[in-house]
């Protein structure tokens, strides 16, 4: 059930049709990551000079801040043509990605989301595809197989990953190129909604578009997901006009608060203050108090309640701050350590 929340940043196959329309096209339709698009723009345009593919280029961040839709924009920028798509648990074996290898054209973009879920066998195959542009593959099983050595034709692998810590350094050294993703600024999610009501057709008033943006938590997925949320809720309510009262109404409706919190986000705080006194609390103890998994909690609510300053992780385990009693309208005891040696976040 979580995994079906609007606030989440994860892809939804039913969105995608849409999503994919709202997408820009060209790097310089890009909207934020602006220190990543510079550092893109130079790479692109000093390996187009030498007329040569780019390095492979590593992707990381939370879900829904534009992985996929960065790879997209490089490989038309660089060849005039969408990447190569696959994901990490789509690659069971060698065959599979063997199959991908020896399609590839020369410049071509190969995409693999999720890349840190590739099988050991298959993420070893892929290191010599990666250095030497060569591989070695059995063509034939048994006791009268055969190992053969295929040349390939030089390409460029975007991997994305929204766990950069369970990559093995061994596949993340063979990345020339490695950038990370951050949460967008209220301004930048406006401008991206902007366009994305244009493409939509959807009439905004003053004022409606920047509070969508003020409550999708940093990431330009949920901003469009909850712009078509708030577009079905005017078009039977309020004659398809956005404006402020009709947005406030409409997320209210969604149970997402000023800050972007929903139901799951509130749920996760209360229990850490109710349950366990604000903390510590392990993520485990957290999850089973929950009835959730630790990986939806961990990929799908943490992550924006530590941006925020709400939670802290240490290693004695998670602890809420002063913040997140006073928007829960909670009684603030005790004080929160500073987060002066905590793990090492989800984002790396």
């Amino acid at each position: 059930m979580a995994r079906d929340r609007v606030l989440s940043g994860a892809s939804r196959q039913e969105d995608e049709p849409i999503d994919a329309s709202l997408r820009p096209q060209r790097l310089s339709e890009l909207v934020g990551q602006r220190p990543v698009v510079e550092q893109l723009t130079i790479a692109m345009s000093a390996a187009r000079q030498r007329r040569e593919p780019l390095e492979h280029i590593l992707l990381d961040g939370p879900p829904g801040l534009g992985k996929t839709t960065l790879a997209n924009v490089i490989a038309r920028e660089m060849t005039g043509k969408p990447p190569r798509i696959t994901s990490g648990p789509a690659l069971v074996k060698q065959a599979d990605l063997m199959a991908l290898l020896t399609n590839l054209e020369l410049g071509d973009v190969l995409f693999i989301d999720e890349i840190h879920r590739l099988p050991t066998a298959v993420e070893e195959f892929l290191y010599p595809a990666m250095e030497d542009f060569r591989v070695d593959f059995a063509i034939e099983g048994g006791l009268s197989g055969r190992m053969v050595n295929f040349a390939l034709r030089r390409f460029t692998l975007i991997g994305a990953t929204t766990r950069a810590g369970m990559l093995s350094g061994a596949l993340r050294d063979r990345f020339g190129h490695r950038y990370h993703l951050e949460f967008y600024p209220a301004g930048d999610l406006t401008t991206i909604l902007q366009r994305s009501a244009r493409r939509l057709e959807v009439r905004a008033e003053d004022g409606s578009l920047e509070t969508i943006a003020a409550r999708s938590r940093g990431t330009p997925r949920v901003a469009n997901r909850l712009l078509k949320r708030v577009r079905d809720y005017a078009q039977v309510r309020a004659e398809g006009v956005l404006n402020p009262p009709v947005v406030e109404r409409a997320l209210e409706i969604q149970q997402i608060d000023q800050l972007g919190l929903d139901e799951l986000d509130r749920q996760f705080l209360g229990t850490l203050i109710r349950v366990y006194s604000g903390g510590p609390a392990g993520i485990e103890a957290l999850a089973a108090t929950m009835g959730l998994e630790r990986d939806t909690l961990e990929d799908m609510v943490e992550p924006y309640l530590l941006q925020i300053g709400f939670v802290i992780r240490t290693r004695q385990g998670r602890i809420a701050t002063r913040e997140a009693y006073l928007h829960l309208g909670l009684p603030y005891q005790g004080t929160a350590p500073e987060p002066t040696s905590t793990e090492p976040t989800l984002f790396g």
